[in-house]
């Protein structure tokens, strides 16, 4: 198993609109997200910043995210979430963090 912690910066205008979609994930969104073995996924803001944590159990990340891309749904999805962030112009947004303590 391996965990990931990613931050990433909303625009402001589009902080409530990008709570509210997740508040109502897609049924297909979830079942694609447990598909390619992420587990614990949770996503948090604080002001115009995003953090998302989950873990993944499978073994092969790079197959299983490419997969997901790849997904007509996931597609559809990022249509409604990626112009909510700040860097969307320039595709830029997430940054992985560094985990620097986890306790069990």
């Amino acid at each position: 198993m391996k965990r990931f912690i990613l931050y990433a910066d909303l625009k402001p205008d589009k902080v409530e609109e990008y709570k509210e979609i997740h508040q109502n994930a897609w049924p297909e969104i979830l079942e694609l997200i447990t598909k390619a073995h992420m587990h614990n996924y949770s996503i948090s803001v604080r002001g115009t910043s995003v953090y998302t944590i989950y873990e993944y159990t499978g073994d092969d990340y790079e197959k299983d995210m490419a997969e997901m891309e790849k997904s007509p749904i996931m597609q559809k999805w990022w249509s409604h979430t990626k112009p909510c962030f700040l860097h969307h112009e320039e595709g830029w947004y997430y940054e992985d963090l560094e985990e620097v303590f986890y306790l069990k």
